[in-house]
């Protein structure tokens, strides 16, 4: 049987990871869903009426900002700027938020659309919901470990392009 990472373990260190982000660092993002029901395509995949989303639903997360680079081309000068966000996968739970691909963070009065996102940060290297095989002389691996984290590697995008309004107040 293993020595570490139960169930009590995995309690203690969600308390503390929730403690960290909650009320030490508490840094927040607006989380927009793309919406694929109401988003309206013409037979070439292109979207005529613009995106829609559902949102925005505020997070608590860990935030590693990249450094901004200002390319030239013919057109001007443009702004590549890239964020990873980390949520605690326990509160993407309780807000009922899946990330995907596509989806939008507002973060700093910017936008970022979601590129990748990285889903294997697991305490303890197990997985509780892969314990694998019943093994009679180590039982109970499905009370072991736990999925921590969902990391958002995202990139700037210009809010007309997104076409979300700030509503007036």
């Amino acid at each position: 049987m293993a020595l570490f990472g139960s169930t009590r373990d995995v309690s203690m260190f969600r308390y503390v990871n929730r403690e960290l982000l909650w009320d030490i660092i508490t840094q927040q993002v607006g989380y927009y869903k793309y919406n694929l029901g109401q988003t309206k395509v013409n037979m070439y995949g292109e979207n005529v009426e613009g995106k829609f989303y559902i949102g925005p639903v505020l997070l608590n997360c860990l935030i590693d900002r990249n450094d901004q680079a200002f390319p030239t081309s013919d057109l001007g000068v443009d702004l590549n700027w890239g964020i990873e966000i980390a949520f605690l996968k326990d509160d993407l739970a309780g807000a009922n938020v899946v990330p995907e691909i596509g989806d939008v963070i507002m973060y700093n009065e910017g936008y970022f659309e979601v590129d990748n996102i990285i889903n294997n940060q697991l305490f303890v290297g197990k997985d509780p919901d892969y314990p694998n095989n019943v093994n009679p002389l180590n039982p109970g691996l499905q009370n072991f470990g736990w999925d921590v984290s969902i990391i958002c590697k995202t990139h700037y995008v210009p809010q007309d392009k997104v076409n979300l309004v700030k509503a007036r107040m």
